[in-house]
């Protein structure tokens, strides 16, 4: 894409559905993933501590491990399935509802969290995967991925509407801003900028 120029509102928002049904769905509170996910974090330390009698040195070695997986997870599915650049015309309206849509109203609150109905079904589906390669430390690891996935979405959330004024944060919302208003072929981190150091996608 372009280097892009223009500075957007906070209320900017764009109908995607003629359906008001499929509308409605599209749009979904901020604060829906931690509704939703907090409570399977604390099922899984349940399951991690009192089920599987794991010690709290492997739950929480697993756990930081799971947060480390959804780093670069979110890393990847930013940078090759967000911004795959498909050549039909199905494949480009597709691509626009996944994440166009962001990058053309990066300001619109409701379009900036998963829906439920695609994140529940990818989060049983990671669960099922996790299964079967960490076997009884699963939880451990799932829980640790399920709350980097939440701090992904509150940190993305605070990006694009908390006034950041110093340290840390300030940083990384300038990191952000950078990959939608200058250069989108980079920058492709939001919780953490580690993966983009590793695969040398910090600038170009």
């Amino acid at each position: 894409m372009a280097e892009r120029r223009y500075v957007s509102t906070k209320n900017e928002t764009v109908r995607m559905f003629e359906s008001d049904f499929v509308e409605f769905f599209s749009r979904v509170h901020p604060a829906t993933p931690l509704v939703l996910y907090l409570p399977v974090v604390g099922c899984m330390f349940y399951l991690a501590l009192w089920r599987q009698r794991l010690s709290i040195f492997a739950v929480a070695a697993f756990f930081l491990l799971g947060i480390l997986l959804w780093t670069l997870l979110e890393y990847l599915i930013h940078r090759y399935i967000f911004h795959y650049e498909p050549k039909t015309r199905v494949g480009k309206r597709l691509h626009y509802i996944i994440h166009g849509v962001h990058h053309d109203y990066p300001n619109d609150a409701k379009r900036l969290v998963m829906p439920p109905s695609i994140s529940v079904p990818l989060a049983i589906l990671f669960y099922g995967v996790f299964l079967l390669i960490f076997g009884r430390f699963a939880p451990s690891a799932f829980a640790g991925l399920v709350f980097g996935y939440v701090c992904y979405d509150m940190m993305h959330y605070a990006i694009h509407h908390f006034s950041m004024k110093r340290g840390a944060w300030l940083w990384l919302k300038q990191y952000h801003l950078r990959h939608h208003y200058r250069d989108d072929h980079v920058g492709f981190g939001i919780s953490s900028p580690l993966w983009d150091y590793v695969f040398r996608t910090t600038r170009r």
